[in-house]
């Protein structure tokens, strides 16, 4: 019963919006740190096995603050958005990290790195993340501002796609080989990266749009 009031007076004093507002910031921290990772293994500052295993650690990170979001809107009254919106963005943002966790696996098991190009790419993923980031901050004290956060998120992964398209075919007007073949794998990779940061722009402006009908 107490447990149940108390929960109550955190609904009535914000409380319980905050900390749903602070695990999704968590989650895209992790997903940044992910992009750190990325680009050091690119550029080589980190080696491959080596950055799998600090990505390894990354993914349980982030595993574990989506695993906090369930218990918390169960037993919250009330969330800031839509609860359909928030497990939709919580998984899109999720999935933002499991495809960097499957770009440094992929870089450690073909044996191959990428060039400037994909660390443009991962810094377009990068910028993107602090944009979203901030947009999700912005849910409580100006959600007035969040649409045109979001759809600056969204830009961002647009710009991925366009250098995508550029890396690709700056790396098909070279010889065909094995390598080679690794390389468009690995920035395809980064290409659906980008997709999955469009549909966390997409799961925010589509929950904020809910919200002001």
């Amino acid at each position: 019963m107490i447990s149940r009031l108390r929960r109550v007076f955190d609904d009535l004093a914000g409380r319980s919006h905050r900390r749903v507002i602070g695990i999704l910031v968590q989650q895209i921290d992790a997903a940044l740190d992910g992009v750190a990772l990325a680009i050091g293994v690119t550029t080589g500052r980190v080696g491959p096995a080596e950055a799998r295993h600090m990505m390894s650690d990354l993914e349980h990170l982030g595993d574990g603050h989506r695993a906090r979001l369930v218990p918390e809107l169960s037993a919250t009254l009330t969330t800031p958005i839509d609860r359909e919106d928030l497990f939709r963005l919580s998984r899109s943002i999720d999935d933002v990290l499991d495809h960097l966790r499957d770009y440094v696996r992929e870089t450690d098991l073909y044996g191959v790195r990428l060039d400037g190009a994909a660390v443009a790419l991962l810094e377009q993923v990068n910028l993107g993340l602090k944009d979203l980031r901030r947009a999700v901050n912005r849910i409580l004290p100006r959600p007035q501002d969040v649409p045109a956060a979001a759809l600056v998120a969204h830009k961002r992964a647009g710009q991925v796609r366009h250098r995508y398209g550029i890396a690709l075919a700056a790396l098909l007007s070279g010889e065909v080989d094995a390598a080679m073949l690794k390389r468009r794998e690995l920035l395809r990779r980064l290409d659906v990266l980008g997709l999955r940061l469009a549909e966390c722009a997409d799961a925010l402006a589509d929950a904020m749009l809910k919200r002001m009908l």
